[in-house]
């Protein structure tokens, strides 16, 4: 092991008695204070399905580190189900939690100078939160993912979480009956794992993977599948290796892995939050990223997967047809992967690609051949405008209407819009603007896959247009357009729109305006007054009063001196 172990200080210091002895405590034994201590971070919880199979990784990878010559210590991080909380107030925790685990996985780490961390996640803030703790940190760390859940079955179609949403909507709009409403709630999510699609929890899973934080393949297995707890093992050994090697996150989080996550995120289709997040991991690394890098990557990276939410597959069929490392391998044999970006194992991602077939089989349809892709672009794109001068965040593939000016229907929150929808007051050709959802107005930038969910199930997802300067969920799909920048509570253009004020959403040309004149914007500018906050103490109220906009990754340390 390399001389220079941080917990060399409590276990071979001057005055290390009370040290020691704390640690004979907990199973430290003579030969054992040589050894790396490694933190393990486990995000086990039974609040949510993402999570609850994470118990059993956590044995699987101390039991890993034990038998390469480490002393694993395990301890807990916190999770909250975007899921179960979607559409209530207890959403606005939702983005909280990711700096949340990212300050409670540093602290522990850095308060008992830990060599190394694995950390095991599910939901989706547990993943960026960790990884900004790594960052933070630059010890030598490895994520696991806990896994995606198999698809539910009813009727002969797969379902998803989302499937649930949708058929909320469809039930409003009486396209279904009560009878079918509740068998799909009943089939959607049959066990443990992580929101099936490429919604937000695989998204940043495969792209740690394609960053080289986590092992190949392991971002698609199954969350109930043996292959996942073998590859939680595996990824203990690996980290291990890396506390010899003493290979950082420095070493690996660099401009060109960051660039090959948001490539791959682009050709399987990913969820919008992936933008918000790497922007935030960037920002804790040291390494510049902004929203026109996505913009730049989203024009030469093509759709190569037919994934949900806006495709047929779910994860588990992505798994079968050879996984992130067969899309990472296309990408590669056209030029539009880094190769000698620097993996955990301490090998590149071209060495570890090497022996993957340049195309996919052909005896499968998830993973699209190169002359023959979903999208000849990315599905990602920055808009801007005077509705939103840093930036906003759309998914413009699949749309049928990608250009769309319409009268805006104006919402002062998720549960206000969601109302007009369910009720029928929303038509065909109307622009949805939801605001003070932002990560100061919400607080806590709240995902609005309620209302995009209903706005589907009611037939309306081709017709109407949606912002918001909240989030979305990964499964949500349609004309929509979310991180509106600035937002509404720091006075961004979106708090000035009136109802009936005209709004076009261009995605080809990649533009969000009010189309009123720079006059009467600038009227309407001089006499805004900000709201009072929503919270005023607690985590929602510490929160409103550090974080940062959402064009910069909404991050919770910026400038804080």
């Amino acid at each position: 092991m390399p001389d220079n172990l941080r917990s060399q200080a409590i276990t071979q210091g001057v005055a290390r008695s009370p040290n020691r002895a704390m640690l004979r405590a907990v199973g430290f034994g003579d030969e054992d204070f040589t050894k790396p201590i490694v933190g393990l971070a486990s995000g086990f919880s039974t609040i949510t399905p993402c999570n609850m199979g994470i118990g059993g990784l956590a044995v699987r990878a101390e039991a890993g580190l034990r038998s390469a010559g480490a002393m694993p210590q395990v301890f807990g991080t916190i999770t909250i189900s975007d899921g179960i909380s979607m559409g209530t107030e207890g959403m606005r925790y939702s983005l909280v939690s990711r700096e949340v685990i990212a300050d409670s996985i540093e602290t522990v780490c850095n308060g008992q100078s830990l060599d190394g961390v694995l950390a095991i996640g599910g939901c989706d803030k547990n993943m960026p939160g960790a990884m900004i703790a790594m960052a933070r940190l630059n010890i030598p760390a490895i994520f696991v993912y806990g896994g995606t859940i198999k698809p539910g079955h009813y009727n002969d179609r797969d379902l998803t979480v989302v499937s649930s949403f949708e058929a909320v909507g469809q039930y409003s709009a009486g396209r279904i009956d009560e009878a079918e409403l509740t068998a799909i709630e009943k089939h959607a999510c049959p066990g443990a794992g992580s929101c099936g699609g490429m919604f937000t929890a695989n998204t940043m899973s495969s792209a740690f993977e394609a960053m080289g934080m986590s092992l190949m393949y392991s971002s698609t297995m199954a969350a109930e599948d043996a292959e996942k707890a073998d590859s939680a093992e595996k990824s203990a050994l690996a980290l291990v290796e890396a506390i010899r090697q003493q290979i950082l996150p420095s070493h690996i989080l660099t401009r060109k892995a960051f660039e090959n996550a948001i490539t791959v995120i682009m050709a399987v289709g990913g969820s919008t939050n992936s933008v918000l997040h790497l922007l935030a991991i960037a920002r804790a690394i040291g390494v510049e990223l902004t929203l026109d890098d996505f913009e730049e990557i989203r024009g030469r990276v093509p759709v190569l997967c037919d994934l949900k939410p806006s495709g047929r597959y779910v994860a588990t069929d992505l798994h079968k047809a050879g996984g992130i490392p067969q899309v990472m391998k296309i990408l590669l044999a056209h030029g539009l992967l880094h190769g000698d970006a620097l993996t955990i194992t301490g090998k590149t991602v071209a060495e570890l690609l090497n022996e993957i077939p340049d195309e996919a089989s052909a005896d499968q349809d998830v993973i699209r051949p190169w002359n023959n892709p979903m999208y000849a672009q990315g599905h990602l794109a920055i808009l801007k405008g005077n509705l939103a001068e840093e930036g906003s965040v759309a998914k413009i593939t699949g749309v049928k209407t990608p250009k769309i000016t319409g009268p805006a229907r104006v919402f002062e929150s998720e549960e206000d819009c969601l109302a007009a929808i369910l009720d029928g007051k929303i038509q065909a050709g109307d622009i949805i603007v939801i605001r003070y959802e932002g990560p100061k107005g919400g607080p806590g930038m709240r995902e609005m896959l309620a209302p995009t969910s209903a706005i589907i199930g009611a037939g309306l997802g081709d017709s109407v247009g949606l912002i918001t300067d909240g989030r979305f969920s990964g499964g949500t799909y349609g004309m929509v357009v979310g991180h509106v920048a600035p937002e509404a509570a720091v006075g961004g253009a979106i708090a000035l729109v009136q109802e009936g004020d005209s709004i076009t959403i261009d995605a080809p040309a990649r533009k969000l305006n009010l189309n009123i004149s720079e006059a009467e914007l600038a009227e309407r500018r001089a006499a805004w007054q900000p709201r009072a906050p929503r919270y005023s103490k607690g985590v929602l109220g510490k929160y409103a009063k550090l974080v940062s906009s959402s064009s910069i990754g909404a991050v919770t340390d910026l400038n804080l001196f």
